[in-house]
C-alpha cells in the first residue's frame, strides 16, 4: 500500500510560481508512474502531469506544457510540480496519485493511490 501526502499549495499572485511536494510511503517507490491532477470547483478532475518511474519519461496537459515541470527524487519518495507563470485558472485542489505500471497514464481511473490534495489558488 502506497500513502501519499501533498504540500506547498497556498495563494500565490498571477505570473508567480509554486512548488508542489508529493511525499510517498514504501519501498518501491520508483517502480510507480507519478501523475499530478487537478480539479475546480464544479469541474471534473483532469490529468496536469506524469513522470516514470525511472523519471526519464514525461508527459503534460496542453495548458500547462512549458510553464510546468514535473520531477522525481526516488531517494527520497517524492515528486514535484514546479509551477510557474501561474494563471488564475489553474486555480484548484492539486492531487498527486501513483500507478504501478511500466508506462506513463493520464486517465484518473486507472491510477491506484491517491493523495488528500492541496489547494492552489491564484489570485488575478
Amino acid at each position: 500500500q502506497v500513502q501519499l501526502v501533498e504540500s506547498g499549495g497556498g495563494l500565490v499572485q498571477a505570473g508567480g510560481s509554486l512548488r508542489l511536494s508529493c511525499a510517498a510511503s514504501g519501498r518501491t517507490f520508483s517502480t510507480y508512474v507519478m501523475g499530478w491532477f487537478r480539479q475546480a470547483p464544479g469541474k471534473e478532475r483532469e490529468f496536469v502531469a506524469a513522470i516514470s518511474g525511472s523519471g526519464s519519461t514525461t508527459s503534460y496537459s496542453d495548458f500547462v506544457k512549458g510553464r510546468f515541470t514535473i520531477s522525481r527524487d526516488n531517494a527520497k519518495n517524492t515528486v514535484y510540480l514546479q509551477m510557474n507563470s501561474l494563471k488564475f485558472e489553474d486555480t484548484a485542489v492539486y492531487y498527486c496519485a501513483a500507478a504501478r505500471l511500466g508506462f506513463i497514464i493520464t486517465v484518473p481511473s486507472l491510477y491506484q493511490h491517491w493523495g488528500q490534495g492541496t489547494q492552489v489558488t491564484v489570485s488575478s
